[in-house]
């Protein structure tokens, strides 16, 4: 089931909030890697991409507790195998990741409309600004919230308030591009419009059966987007 776009928007849009994994940044080969290091250093199974794929989106603790179940390890490893997988991550931080095609045009074209540009991600924040400044696109972020910012997590629409709020925006001028029902389930309780990408993670499910307000499949078609939205 797909959703038509509810386009043009009711306020004139100021700001954008974008989702780091899934959206920016292919980060499955990061996350692939660090949570193989440490169940190998645990002694358990490793997984593959394609498992993986389908815990991401959720923050930390829960990519880690999926994998853990799905290899079988008892529930008391967790708080050793986060110690493990941080370690094994910090040193692995976007050496498997890979920019998106339309990426860089797509943030050009938002600041080129004059858009304020914040990056909200369910990655703790360290990882999220090392992820940025490694592939080139620190720069074009005046906010980043990773997901240890604030006491809850998208889909919570707590974190895209406060982001909102440090943009200086009203949710209804701030435009979420995100990847996954998280991203549009925090826009709608937030009161942000919400376009999705149609090549990210989504759990595993097809990203065009998610309520948002429009897909692209690049971030390079942002400019025709955002000329529908000013229609």
């Amino acid at each position: 089931m797909t959703f038509p776009p509810r386009l043009p928007f009711p306020l004139p849009l100021r700001a954008a909030i974008l989702d780091l994994d899934g959206t920016l940044v292919d980060t499955l080969g990061d996350f692939t890697a660090a949570l193989n290091a440490m169940l190998a250093e645990l002694r358990l199974p490793p997984v593959g991409a394609g498992v993986v794929a389908g815990f991401i989106g959720k923050g930390t603790e829960h990519l880690l507790r999926e994998t853990l179940v799905h290899v079988g390890a008892a529930p008391s490893l967790f708080e050793h195998a986060m110690e493990v997988y941080l370690r094994a991550y910090r040193g692995l931080n976007g050496q498997a990741a890979i920019v998106y095609p339309g990426v860089v045009e797509g943030i050009a074209a938002l600041r080129a409309a004059g858009l304020r540009l914040a990056c909200l991600t369910n990655k703790p924040g360290e990882f999220a600004r090392g992820l940025l400044a490694a592939k080139g696109l620190a720069g074009d972020f005046g906010v980043v919230f990773g997901g240890d910012a604030f006491e809850r997590k998208k889909p919570d629409p707590l974190p895209l308030r406060k982001t909102c709020e440090a943009l200086g925006t009203e949710p209804a001028a701030t435009l979420m591009i995100g990847d996954s029902r998280n991203d549009a389930t925090a826009a709608r309780a937030a009161g942000c419009p919400v376009v999705l990408v149609t090549y990210g993670y989504n759990h595993g499910e097809p990203v065009r059966g998610v309520d948002a307000d429009g897909f692209v499949d690049s971030l390079a078609e942002l400019p025709e987007l955002l000329k529908r939205m000013r229609a």
